[in-house]
């Protein structure tokens, strides 16, 4: 059986015209792109620069101002623990929201436990913050404002260009987590004055292990690892240049690709949802209806557990509204947070629609949910 992949928000398949670009850094072109000065290392560091070149043109920004990392969660640490440590003597308020990745929520609790105070906003049913909330929670002593530019779970937009012309107009810095915006839709570091940006290859048909951190101008963050002084001493560490000359492919497609990809599946996903609707009752979108990313459709079905749905759909891949961990079945903090209940938040499923996904692959999924919805209600418990 075909297994249909629409977990596009977990992580994407590599491009293969990403990895034709990167075989020869794999193969023949292996040279260190920051310490060898013959022919072989200055060829890496050429694709290096090409690559970073290729990431700054899809945000808007200065080839100077990419810092490559290993991807999202360092790019986040990074952003958050280097300008809060850098500065400290200014202030020790940071402002975040409850929906925002681990990568954003758990290096701002480690920060709580070393003197710095963290306010971390509510959102809305929707999920959405909004820069009145973000406005209010200012303090003489904030300096980072930390807000994703789109949510990974139920696909919400964020409002970040007003949040970033706060954050400009009152003088602090603001970092935006854009891992699952970035490619998808127009993200310009400009027309949302982002001090910071955080991005990765692998949500973008790259290669996983690698990502950037967009760090604006004479701006600097204090390093999370020492060594080298690579990468305009902010993040040490021989360059991976296979997996940046993917990035930059990958961000130079994405760019080429992304208003039609944007509107092909955003197509999709409204065939989806009006599919599942239509033949099922008791479902219930999460999320905005509207400000949301183009292949995101989060639903809670009535009765049934998200991990049930997944297990009676062996023929596709998709995530579910629980996180599993090694004690126990947990429901989503971000649906939580919107104010779902929590046995509504283990009935959710998160379609994510990518590059290969077809017409046919959503009218199979609306048939196949169809049929075993109407089995799975009549032996659950919750029904009765």
């Amino acid at each position: 059986m075909e297994i249909v992949y629409m977990d596009h928000h977990a992580t994407t398949p590599l491009d293969p015209r990403v990895l034709e670009e990167m075989m020869p850094f794999l193969t023949e072109h292996f040279g260190n792109a920051s310490s060898s000065t013959h022919a072989i290392g200055r060829h890496a560091r050429k694709a290096v620069e090409k690559a970073r070149t290729e990431v700054a043109e899809l945000i808007g920004a200065e080839p100077k101002e990419i810092i490559f990392t290993s991807g999202a969660t360092e790019s986040d640490n990074l952003a958050v623990k280097g300008v809060a440590q850098r500065l400290r003597k200014k202030g020790n308020h940071i402002i975040t929201c409850a929906v925002e990745h681990k990568a954003i929520l758990d290096p701002c609790a480690f920060l709580a436990k070393s003197g710095f105070e963290v306010t971390v906003l509510p959102v809305d049913s929707y999920g959405m913050v909004t820069a009145a909330d973000v406005e209010a929670a200012i303090r003489p002593e904030t300096t980072l404002i930390s807000i994703q530019a789109a949510n990974s779970e139920v696909g919400t937009i964020m409002p970040i260009e007003e949040i970033g012309a706060l954050a400009r107009k009152r003088g602090i810095v603001f970092h935006t987590d854009a891992v699952q915006a970035v490619g998808k839709i127009p993200i310009d570091v400009e027309r949302v004055n982002a001090d910071l940006l955080s991005l990765s290859g692998h949500k973008m048909y790259g290669p996983k292990g690698v990502g950037a951190l967009y760090v604006r101008g004479k701006n600097r963050v204090v390093p999370l690892t020492h060594g080298g002084g690579q990468e305009r001493r902010m993040r040490s560490g021989t360059e991976n240049v296979p997996g940046i000359v993917g990035l930059g492919a990958a961000c130079r497609l994405a760019g080429e690709e992304m208003d039609e990809q944007s509107r092909r599946l955003t197509a999709l996903r409204d065939r989806l949802h009006k599919g599942i609707i239509g033949n099922i009752d008791g479902v219930h979108l999460n999320g905005h209806p509207e400000k949301r990313l183009p292949g995101n459709l989060n639903l809670s079905f009535d009765y049934v557990e998200g991990e049930s749905i997944i297990m009676a759909l062996k023929g596709f891949a998709l995530s579910s509204g629980s996180a599993c961990t090694s004690e126990s079945l947990q429901a989503s903090y971000v649906l939580m947070a919107l104010g779902m209940e929590e046995v509504m938040a283990h009935c959710s499923i998160r379609f994510g629609l990518g590059h290969s996904n077809t017409e046919a692959h959503v009218d199979r999924l609306v048939e196949e949910l169809s049929t075993a919805m109407v089995r799975l209600r009549a032996m659950s418990p919750l029904a009765d």
